[in-house]
């Protein structure tokens, strides 16, 4: 057997892909191109684990889905082998997430689960962080077909847009949020953030009508946009409720007649320790709604009022967008749903 194969294989420790996902899309590509044809003798389980430096069972699952795509056969104490060399994989698509957190990855999991086989992805995180939102673009900008791409950062993100259109012209899907400056044709699945809550609040007026002030808890060093707060106070101006943005929760007294808006994760459990502090009751005397659904906030307190975009829908959508080659812009169902804390 020559030992080619190893020459094709290409593990990036800077992907968030899982590495087996990368031995399959590798192995893929190699047959695609040629470069490795029909009957051709794949390294053993442990060749593979030890040349690649990887556990035994990130190649032994690797071979498992080229087994289950029918790409890979096997012939006992004889090893595997190429089985079929009929396949194409024209969509190769390069996926950039901001972070990954509990509802980012039903995001991706949506994604990769429409998308199926019929594609290969190169995930990235960049942690808000636009030096190496930066740097992952201008060494990745070449042989993709899709580029879908949140773009939220701490700070520094105000030229994303000039590196954005760098990359080929159709081959843009924005997620989550759209960004100006961005020429040419693309497609966006996005939240449209102002609209969002205004309308969520709206449909909340009856439960939040028991409380006197609003406040929402906005730190002042996040990737949240702006106009999430011109939304919110949007809706006070015009309902005249008494409101409050909060920047730092852990110094802001807890008050009877209050209801909370909350986007942070970690915002939410200091406000919660704080309202135990009290005699305060959540969903009589204080009233709380968390933005974005996670499936634990359903169970605590007798559950958490949520304001959500659907993230389920929007990894189908940009998986349907990439499928279908469109460039058109949709918006993701936003909703309320109400629990004992309001």
């Amino acid at each position: 057997m020559s030992d080619n194969i190893y020459r094709h294989i290409l593990i990036d420790e800077q992907s968030i892909t899982p590495k087996y996902v990368q031995i399959v899309n590798s192995i893929l590509k190699a047959v695609e191109m040629g470069s490795i044809g029909k009957d051709y003798l794949l390294p053993s389980i442990n060749d593979l684990s030890f040349e690649l430096s990887i556990a035994r069972d990130t190649a032994e699952k690797a071979y498992r889905q080229l087994k289950q795509l029918g790409v890979v056969g096997s012939v006992p104490g004889k090893g595997y082998f190429i089985a079929k060399t009929d396949i194409r994989q024209d969509i190769r698509v390069f996926l950039l997430f901001n972070k990954l957190s509990a509802h980012k990855k039903i995001i991706y999991d949506s994604f990769v689960a429409t998308i199926g086989d019929q594609a290969a992805i190169d995930f990235y995180i960049y942690n808000n962080d636009y030096a190496l939102f930066k740097k992952l673009m201008q060494s990745r900008k070449k042989g993709y077909t899709h580029y879908v791409i949140i773009p939220h950062f701490l700070e520094g993100g105000e030229n994303a847009y000039e590196v954005i259109n760098e990359i080929d012209e159709g081959a843009l899907i924005l997620l989550d949020k759209i960004i100006p400056g961005i020429k040419g044709e693309y497609g966006a699945v996005y939240e449209n953030f102002e609209k969002d809550i205004f309308n969520a609040l709206k449909t909340a007026l009856p439960q939040l009508s028991n409380y006197q002030t609003l406040k929402i808890v906005f730190p002042s060093y996040t990737y949240f946009p702006n106009e999430i707060l011109e939304g919110f106070e949007r809706f006070c101006t015009e309902y005249a409720f008494a409101y409050k943005v909060v920047h730092e929760i852990a110094a802001e007294p807890i008050r009877k007649g209050e209801a909370y808006i909350n986007l942070m994760e970690d915002d939410l459990v200091v406000l919660l320790e704080k309202i135990q502090e009290t005699k305060l009751k959540v969903g009589k005397d204080i009233g709380i709604i968390s933005y974005n659904e996670t499936p634990w906030k359903r169970f605590i307190l007798n559950g958490i009022t949520t304001i959500s975009t659907d993230f389920k829908k929007m990894g189908e959508m940009a998986a349907q967008a990439v499928l279908s080659n469109e460039r058109k812009h949709e918006e993701v169902p936003f909703s309320l749903t109400l629990r004992d804390s309001l």
